[in-house]
């Protein structure tokens, strides 16, 4: 891919129907929990991407067999529920929060030493708020800046971990997925609760390894697993990712004369806020095709041209489209009006600080329409939209929200557009085949 990815103007619409690659969140986790079965899983639909990947370095760094058929498609062969070996080596997890903070859980309880390591961005990120509460539970884990940065060193405890009851400050499912798991091996319940219910993919496809979990509101409770009670099915589907669709759905809403299908996507309702604020800005998006598959819902989605409408969100919503933020933010410059988000505190956290890269390089291209905001963002609809030169800061979602909203104004030529690579390698012979 060139160092500089030129997009430019779409004239006559995006058109035509999408395959979206798999769910990075579900792929992420078929690996890990096929990973500790001790019967092979099929997988199908798994997103080839660098983070997912990093998931399955991580695996087979640990004794797990991993093999693909293709690119899209493995078969993990296990090493049971007590059959993890001691790595070789430093665990890389790259540049995935999701690899890194999972694994903490998973790896907390195991009876052996393990190392982590990640790339330049990976390693600015927080781990404390995964770090403290397994601490709680007795987990054993030490790293730079006072435990809280990789790289990241897991130390083998004497005893069991302890079950606990987890008030968690924040709806994070990364967070509440390491408890969970580090509670599969602990002597009693664990539960976890939060603000509001994070997305809740760990719990779904934990159920489907028979795991036992109990769900009271904002709480989840996992119990330990006893012998021969984590049973693996012979096949998990993943479905499309719609952090991924999310892209289209805002193309197919703001660019004139478009009509785009996008096939197979997972609805998980912890995961459709991009569909509820969209709806209320006045895009034209059905749900086709509903049905259930692997414990998730999967639909069909339908988009088409509309005018668009400000709108206001903040905390409650949030953990269903946090990652969606930057898409949302070029929807927003397309419509009427205001458009008022807060309770975003936590993009400042993520692969860049999110909020101010918005700020920043969505400016380039349209001058004076962003305000910052210490945890959001108000969007004022419908600048003057120019050409420009912006940096995708390194983050795959900045680099595809860019494009999206070069294509819908005057074009924009992109910095660092590998960082695609890390959820979606062939979004821009996608843009490029739609329009």
């Amino acid at each position: 891919m060139p160092e500089i990815q030129t997009v430019e103007p779409t004239r006559n619409g995006w058109r035509g129907a999408v395959e979206i690659p798999g769910d990075k969140s579900i792929s992420h986790r078929s690996v890990m929990f096929a990973g500790v079965a001790n019967t092979p899983v099929h997988i199908r639909n798994f997103l080839h991407a660098a983070d997912c990947l990093s998931t399955v370095g991580v695996m087979r760094a640990l004794g797990v067999n991993i093999e693909f058929r293709n690119e899209n498609e493995l078969i993990v062969t296990g090493r049971g529920f007590h059959g993890l070996t001691e790595p070789l080596t430093v665990l890389d997890a790259g540049n995935s929060g999701t690899t890194l903070r999972l694994m903490m859980g998973l790896l907390a309880p195991q009876p052996f030493l393990s190392v982590f390591a990640g790339d330049s961005s990976l390693t600015r990120r927080p781990m404390g708020r995964v770090r403290q509460p397994l601490s709680q539970m007795g987990a054993r884990i030490f790293g730079r800046s006072g435990n809280n940065n990789l790289p990241l060193t897991i130390v083998p405890t004497e005893e069991k971990l302890h079950g606990i009851h987890y008030e968690s400050p924040v709806a994070s499912a990364q967070v509440k997925s390491a408890i969970l798991l580090a509670g599969l091996y602990a002597d009693a319940p664990t539960t976890v609760t939060e603000p509001y219910v994070s997305r809740d993919h760990t719990e779904q496809m934990l159920t489907g390894f028979g795991v036992h979990i109990e769900r009271t509101g904002t709480s989840v409770t996992v119990f330990p697993v006893e012998d021969g009670g984590y049973c693996a099915p012979d096949m998990i589907t993943v479905p499309g990712d719609i952090s991924s669709a999310a892209y289209f759905l805002v193309a197919g809403s703001i660019i004139e004369g478009s009509r785009l299908l996008l096939r197979n996507i997972g609805v998980n309702p912890t995961r459709t806020g991009i569909l509820d604020v969209l709806t209320e800005m006045g895009a034209q998006i059905s749900v086709q095709n509903e049905h259930m598959s692997g414990g998730e819902r999967v639909a069909d989605l339908a988009v088409e041209a509309a005018s668009l409408h400000g709108v206001s969100f903040g905390a409650e919503i949030m953990p269903r489209l946090i990652d969606e933020i930057p898409i949302i933010a070029v929807a927003a410059l397309f419509a009427e009006g205001d458009t008022v988000i807060t309770g975003a505190g936590e993009l400042r956290v993520k692969e860049t600080d999110r909020l101010h890269a918005i700020a920043t390089e969505f400016q380039k291209l349209a001058p004076g329409s962003i305000e910052e905001r210490e945890d959001g963002l108000i969007i004022h609809g419908k600048p003057e939209m120019q050409r420009a030169q912006v940096s995708s800061c390194g983050d795959h979602r900045m680099a595809m929200s860019l494009a999206v909203l070069g294509a819908s104004a005057n074009g924009v030529l992109i910095e660092e557009p590998d960082s695609v690579n890390i959820s979606y390698p062939t979004f821009f012979s996608e843009i490029e085949r739609l329009s």
